[in-house]
């Protein structure tokens, strides 16, 4: 459609407790890149963006951010200040009662291969790829207990096609 050509699905945002602990998560397990960080210290909340670019970040902030808002796919993590002390908090994962958000999907070319890596970090696992009917996928945890689903497009599509 001509009118929504240029449109691009930019991010899907999670809230976060502790971005000390989600972003290592997200840069070390799942190699992606923490392309900015925004904070609102009046808000009392700061945005952190991650994705795997497929072209040279800028380097210039303007620059920058601009081309983060232009990025396909990209994951927006929300950090309320002051929630990582509080003992108390925590964020609905979607997925318990009453149940909403499911999980964010990542493919990678090996789902055993990314699974034995995940095993070497001590990485949570929410199912392991051969658990359950639906065989060789994978959902992992991040810090604040979100799923994410690790498949392959070629298991994937045996998986659909037969």
């Amino acid at each position: 459609m001509s009118a929504t050509q240029d449109f691009v699905m930019n991010q899907t945002m999670l809230r976060i407790k502790d971005p000390e602990k989600s972003v290592p998560f997200y840069e070390q397990v799942l190699g992606m890149t923490l392309l900015d960080q925004f904070d609102f210290p009046e808000m009392r909340f700061s945005l952190y963006f991650l994705g795997y670019p497929q072209s040279e970040v800028p380097t210039s902030p303007k620059e920058r951010a601009e081309w983060i808002f232009q990025q396909p796919a990209l994951l927006e993590l929300t950090h309320n200040h002051g929630t990582e002390t509080d003992t108390d908090f925590s964020h609905h994962n979607g997925n318990d009662q009453p149940q909403g958000f499911g999980h964010i999907g990542i493919s990678v070319p090996d789902v055993y291969q990314a699974c034995e890596r995940f095993d070497s970090l001590g990485v949570e696992y929410v199912k392991r790829p051969d658990d359950g009917n639906m065989k060789g996928l994978a959902f992992i945890k991040d810090p604040d207990g979100y799923w994410i689903e690790i498949l392959s497009a070629n298991g994937l599509r045996d998986l659909i096609l037969g």
